[in-house]
């Protein structure tokens, strides 16, 4: 007689891994969820602070039209943030007009034109530069590239907004280059052999086929990019000038949003208005980052919207 091997059943052990299985999936759920709740707790706590300010003594015309920061004069506090705003504004701008060229021009030498052993050392010095911590750019803006402003433009400072430009643009190409590389690589190689098939130039392809394949991806390396500029404070802090004015040229030290609430918040007694003003600014940069996530979401889905 030929015996037959049967599996064993072991309901326990079932049990035991379709348990394990929830579990897991109840951890993704939580951290998924996570997120959303960290987000919301940070804009109530924020919110909460600033509150008895926006809805109290706070003129917010004036706030968002005059120019003159005082918030400590005994006489008569003034709590204007227009040179504050057009400063983070000015300099942001500055960096990304540097930044885009430079990190999408990397992206695509790294993914399109690079091989071998250099594209990988390209790769890890990039993964380094946005490792530098930002303490260390501002240092390099402060000490290196404020005296060879000064000596090459004989400017009488050197920490102004072109330098706190370059140095946004440094610290933002980085994030542009990796996820713009990411974009590209993610394009099907059968669009690539299809273009090279009609006869189309490396050239060609890249800015008939790949540009429009990734806009997606390249518009969301962009946005990385402008979220590192204008969330950046310490850099900006020691590379600008801590200067409140509104800038008029590119050698002009300025102040921005971010640096004056690091600068100023530990010097303020808390529930003071000085206090709770810094954490308006905070709510203002809450909206400025917002506007420009929904200006990048309506533009995404216009991109796809055009290819349906």
């Amino acid at each position: 007689m030929s015996s037959e091997i049967r599996p064993v059943s072991r309901p326990g052990i079932q049990w035991v891994y379709r348990m394990i299985e929830r579990l897991i999936e109840l951890t993704i759920m939580l951290c998924g969820w996570s997120s959303i709740l960290f987000v919301f707790a940070i804009f109530y706590f924020v919110f909460r602070e600033a509150a008895p300010m926006l809805f109290g003594d706070l003129n917010l015309v004036e706030f968002f039209t005059s120019p003159n920061w005082r918030p400590a004069s005994e006489i008569q506090p003034q709590y204007g943030v227009l040179a504050l705003l057009v400063g983070s504004l000015s300099v942001t701008a500055l960096a990304m007009v540097l930044a885009v060229p430079f990190g999408l021009g990397a992206a695509i030498y790294v993914s399109e034109f690079c091989g071998g052993k250099l594209k990988e050392v390209l790769k890890v010095v990039i993964e380094l530069l946005s490792a530098i911590p930002s303490v260390v750019w501002g240092f390099v803006g402060y000490m290196v590239l404020g005296p060879l402003i000064m000596q090459l433009s004989g400017a009488p400072v050197g920490v102004n907004v072109l330098n706190g430009g370059i140095i946004l643009a440094l610290m933002s190409v980085p994030i542009i280059v990796s996820v713009g590389e990411d974009a590209l690589k993610a394009v099907p190689d059968s669009y690539r052999e299809a273009a090279l098939s009609l006869g189309a130039s490396r050239w060609e392809i890249v800015c008939r086929v790949l540009f429009p394949a990734a806009k997606n991806g390249l518009l969301a390396a962009v946005l990385l990019g402008v979220g590192r500029a204008i969330g950046e404070t310490m850099a900006v802090l020691m590379a600008t000038g801590h200067a409140v004015q509104i800038p008029h040229s590119l050698f002009d030290p300025i102040r921005t949003l971010t640096a004056t609430i690091a600068a100023e918040l530990g010097e303020t007694v808390e529930g003071d208005d000085h206090y709770r003003v810094l954490f308006v600014i905070g709510v203002v940069l809450f909206a400025v980052t917002f506007v420009v996530n929904l200006i990048a979401d309506l533009v995404v889905k216009g991109i796809r919207s055009e290819k349906a």
